[in-house]
């Protein structure tokens, strides 16, 4: 089949397109060029910025796609965009969208599709907008062009920043091996579960030409149930070394940093379990299969084999983190203490 990944080179889709050119694929991707990697085999690109609409549509305009895989799409205007750029020009558009876009707290643990709304709220913007752009294609998905949305959680992967608390990625291995504390959210024990990218790309690649999901959503992630101080407490196991934890509200994480912290605050303080059973159903290729031990092992090696430095503004804004969780026990230390008496 013909394929088009639209943003092709992020840390989910260069997996998707590497599945895809194992399975036989014909595959096209579109991104900014900023960014070449070294698929598994041979990958038409095209160059642009979807942002400008008239380019995108001049672009595409006279191609045609058994499938659109849509990695970019993040509000309303750019699910229309895309909708409206394929409509009689692909077999089927799967769009990435977000578990965030579910409405919390939940109504179901693990969350099934069926029992669950998506979030009116704008609070908490890149949630509101995924959701948004569901309401658009929910609409809009008709059998000229039949929609297939796919809901990761959080996931993990080679070209990442995304990982821990703080984003802090090869900085987590840095902290423990010198001995110095990470900040958890909440009290660490808040149920989850992690997700790596190879793994989510079977879940695209299954629904390309797959009529049972269209018009169909569904989420794909990790079953393995962990808790978030597992996040630290797996990569002290792979380093050998005990990591030090210390624990912060969300809320003051949040109102520390809104643009770092808000995801915790308003999604990742809620149980981060899913039940597959629907895209099992109608995509039985979707097995997970790498565990958190697993793929945090993956992600080191990662960092270690392309000479990742720690990011130092991180490595201060931990710091001033953990001092401010310091003088908080400290001051509460003194507060029971006068209590005694």
């Amino acid at each position: 089949m013909d394929v088009l990944i639209l943003g092709g080179t992020g840390v989910i889709s260069r997996q998707i397109v590497n599945r895809l050119l194992t399975g036989g694929h014909r595959v096209s991707v579109f991104h900014r060029g900023s960014k070449q990697l070294p698929f598994a085999g041979e990958v038409e690109t095209l160059t642009g910025d979807k942002s400008d609409e008239q380019a995108f549509r001049q672009l595409m305009r006279g191609r045609r796609f058994d499938a659109v895989i849509d990695m970019i799409c993040f509000d309303e205007s750019d699910a229309r965009v895309s909708f409206e750029t394929f409509r009689g020009a692909a077999g089927q558009l799967i769009v990435c969208s977000s578990s965030a876009a579910y409405k919390r707290p939940f109504r179901s643990v693990p969350v099934r599709e069926d029992l669950e709304e998506l979030t009116d709220d704008p609070v908490f913007p890149y949630a509101y907008h995924k959701a948004e752009a569901e309401r658009y294609l929910r609409q809009a998905s008709c059998a000229e062009l039949p929609v297939t949305i796919i809901r990761p959680s959080l996931t993990y992967g080679e070209g990442g920043a995304n990982l821990g608390v703080l984003r802090q990625n090869v900085n987590i291995a840095h902290r423990i091996r010198a001995g110095k504390p990470l900040v958890m959210f909440g009290d660490g024990r808040t149920p989850w579960s992690f997700t790596f990218a190879p793994d989510l790309a079977k879940a695209f690649v299954g629904a390309v030409g797959n009529p049972k999901t269209y018009g169909q959503a569904y989420h794909a992630t990790s079953e393995e149930v962990r808790i978030w101080d597992d996040l630290y407490l797996e990569f002290g196991r792979i380093l050998g070394i005990k990591p030090h934890i210390v624990h912060l509200p969300s809320e003051l994480l949040m109102k520390a940093d809104p643009a770092l912290f808000s995801h915790l605050y308003y999604e990742k303080s809620y149980p981060g379990l899913f039940d597959n059973a629907k895209i099992k159903r109608d995509i039985p290729e979707f097995q997970v299969e790498i565990s958190l031990h697993d793929g945090l092992r993956m992600m080191l090696d990662w960092y270690e084999r392309e000479g990742h430095l720690p990011d130092p503004d991180k490595e201060r804004l931990e710091d001033r983190l953990v001092d401010m969780h310091r003088q908080w026990a400290n001051a509460c230390a003194q507060l029971s203490s006068k209590q005694d008496y």
